[in-house]
């Protein structure tokens, strides 16, 4: 039946295309500038075809992009969107729901508007309008390959608005290093023009606007081609995009000899073939902030999915070892990389219905990055057949250097053993080789019936619908920071901060759910033993509020044991959806948000440094009589934060439910009908 239902889905997604693909309407090309409107009419954009393409956006009449420069160099000197003579506008729109799996929603409506302006040097740019933001392209209509020296996506504002930002972690500002990152980093909030000139921005970014709009510019579809970072104009409300160059030389290093580091760059960007489509800029518009928490823009405007049959793609929860160190008490072993240990792990998942157990970092021999080489204290063969006679499947952590050098043996190797999947991790780059990485190694991997969790890497861009085994992605500052002696993040504030910006580009492996809490005031870091900030609902919370289809259980099972009640909750939790409801929420405040799994609901609420109450109106049920298990902070979670409470409720007629969040706190609710 699953593999009928593949089938289904891919037969529906061309039916979907083909029936909505409109006729397009060629518009007068002596026009000095061409409007392009969202279905609603809110959304606005002018784009000037003139010797420098131009454009700008507006909502409801109020700027959001002020008259801007948008063109791309090639190496030959010549330029698209310079100098270059329109041949032909065309104008067009769509209409279609997308089949979404292993998504936030079983489906997506793609409704815009779209301006397609062909020009006689070989190349075009598309415009799309949505109601909920807009997007351009170029896209390369030469027959010769080319090389691109360097794009400019320039943001340009009417004032000097706000903006949030994630810059490259660190403080270096020189720029071999800043394109050497984890992509993991908190939220500095400023105005434009005093943002740090000579220090990278990855995407995606936020900047506020008048009237509690904003603006989110994020990138999606990037295939063969390099990642954007954002760079400010010194005492300017500009931002300008930013590309590593082509890497020409790199020598084994970094992380265990994982890595490969950079030690020379071409003076170009990337090397394009003809025909070449580049990736969207997109520009997310909202008037509250909750559109941001549940926007699909990014998944929408990706490649169609390439592959045929998805019956084989299992989401889940995971049993992880890596935060808690191996965390097992009270067994009559030494806990640590070993079958006893890992056979422990997998007695667990087992138990409470969880479907995988990673073996991280340390199953491998160390510094060899070679993924054939196993320490002599697993053998994964008894590994696999002890996990498949619990129900429980295994995937395996690789390092970026050892899974590229034999990626075909790799996976048809482990594959053929029963190992499900790959955590491929410490890529720390997005220059044109390494986003081409990724796209093999989802593809691989896919060939193989394999997922692929990218830790280590850029931020999502689409391609978990191109390739839906690519099940997650890091390039979050995730609750494995928490773990570090000299950590001082405010890791709450982030919490109600990620949602409306990093997770605009897709899901995230945040990798929650400690059972070790604590506020403000009694959090450290210990790399034994690790805790959370915040409290115990909190991190129950984050469960529904961050979207990731391939979850983990971070802390160890000892500690799930004994906390049965909020085990239950965990283990029970779907990690895809049917229906998402962002409900409301404020940048770096609070956030709520709901999701539906068949007939069952979940809503998770965080919020930051601040106790507050909320009122969430829960109208989305529909008619029907509705319970709920209710988990709040409890009296004392101010002072001890895993302080909880467990009621079951029933949901109020008028759909109107009040919650207490303490410090740091959070609340979550599954709800079912009576």
């Amino acid at each position: 039946m699953k593999k009928n239902l593949s089938t289904l889905f891919c037969l529906l997604t061309i039916v979907l295309s083909a029936s909505a693909q409109k006729g397009y309407q060629q518009l007068p090309t002596s026009r000095a500038f061409y409007t392009l409107r969202s279905p609603d009419g809110k959304l606005q954009a002018q784009i000037f075809p003139q010797d420098t393409l131009l454009w700008s956006v507006t909502h409801e009449g109020d700027p959001v992009l002020h008259l801007s420069p948008l063109y791309m160099e090639l190496e030959d000197g010549s330029r698209f969107g310079v100098g270059s003579r329109l041949k032909n506008a065309l104008a067009g729109k769509t209409d279609q729901q997308i089949p979404s799996p292993f998504y936030k929603k079983e489906s997506i409506e793609d409704r815009y508007n779209e301006l397609v302006l062909n020009f006689r040097e070989d190349f075009r740019v598309v415009f799309r309008a949505y109601n909920e933001g807009m997007a351009y392209r170029f896209v390369s209509t030469g027959h010769k390959d080319f090389v691109m020296k360097n794009e400019q996506a320039v943001f340009h504002f009417d004032r000097d608005y706000t903006a949030y930002v994630p810059y490259v972690k660190g403080k270096h500002t020189d720029i071999e290093s800043q394109y050497f990152n984890s992509f993991e980093n908190t939220y500095a909030h400023a105005p434009l023009s005093e943002l740090h000139p000579e220090r990278l921005m990855f995407t995606p970014v936020v900047v506020e606007l008048e009237g509690g709009k904003k603006v989110c510019i994020a990138e999606s579809d990037l295939e063969n081609y390099p990642g954007m970072f954002l760079k400010s104009r010194k005492d300017t409300p500009t931002l300008c995009s930013d590309f590593a160059n082509y890497p020409v030389a790199t020598e084994q290093g970094g992380h265990n000899q994982l890595q490969q580091i950079v030690t020379a760059r071409a003076p170009y960007i990337a090397r394009c073939k003809a025909g070449a489509h580049f990736p969207w800029r997109v520009l997310i518009v909202s008037t509250e902030d909750r559109q941001l928490a549940d926007n699909d823009m990014v998944y929408k405007l990706a490649a169609p999915s390439r592959l045929r049959d998805i019956s084989w793609i299992r989401p889940g929860k995971v049993a992880w070892e890596w935060w808690n160190h191996w965390g097992l008490s009270g067994v009559d072993f030494e806990a640590g990389v070993n079958n006893e240990t890992y056979m422990a792990y997998i007695d667990f998942a087992s138990r409470h219905g969880i479907e995988y157990v990673i073996l991280d970092e340390g199953w491998a021999v160390n510094l060899q990055a070679d993924l054939f080489q196993v320490v002599p204290e697993i053998d994964l063969e008894k590994l696999i057949a002890y996990g498949r006679e619990k129900k429980v499947d295994l995937i395996l952590w690789a390092g970026y250097y050892a899974f590229e050098r034999d990626m075909e043996e790799v996976c048809r190797h482990y594959s053929e053993m029963g190992i499900k999947g790959f955590k491929i991790d410490f890529m720390d780059r997005d220059d044109q080789p390494m986003v081409d990485f990724h796209y093999r190694a989802a593809e691989t991997a896919a060939r193989y019936r394999m997922l692929v969790d990218f830790h280590g890497s850029y931020k999502p861009t689409g391609m978990n619908r191109t390739y839906p085994n690519v099940i997650n992605y890091e390039a979050v500052h995730g609750l494995e920071q928490m773990k570090w002696t000299d950590i001082h993040t405010d890791q709450v504030t982030y919490d109600v901060t990620m949602p409306f910006i990093r997770m605009v580009a897709g899901p995230v492996d945040y990798t929650q759910g400690a059972m070790r809490n604590a506020t403000k005031h009694t959090f450290r870091g210990i790399n034994d033993e690790p805790m959370s900030q915040g409290t115990r609902c909190r991190q129950l919370a984050q469960y529904v509020v961050f979207e990731s289809p391939l979850n983990m259980l971070c802390d160890s099972p000892v500690h799930y044991e004994r906390e049965a009640e909020c085990t239950a909750f965990i283990a029970a939790i779907p990690t895809v959806w049917d229906e998402t409801v962002a409900m409301h929420g404020e940048i770096g405040k609070y956030i709520s948000m709901a999701r539906r799994r068949g007939e069952t609901w979940y809503v998770g609420s965080l919020t930051n440094w601040d106790a507050r109450t909320l009122e969430l109106d829960l109208s989305f049920l529909g008619e029907g009589d509705f319970a709920a298990e209710l988990y709040t902070d409890g009296a004392n979670a101010h002072r001890i934060a895993s302080d909880y409470a467990c009621q079951t409720i029933a949901i109020p007629s008028d759909r109107k439910l009040s919650v207490s969040l303490a410090q740091g706190g959070g609340s979550a609710l599954k709800i079912y009908k009576r």
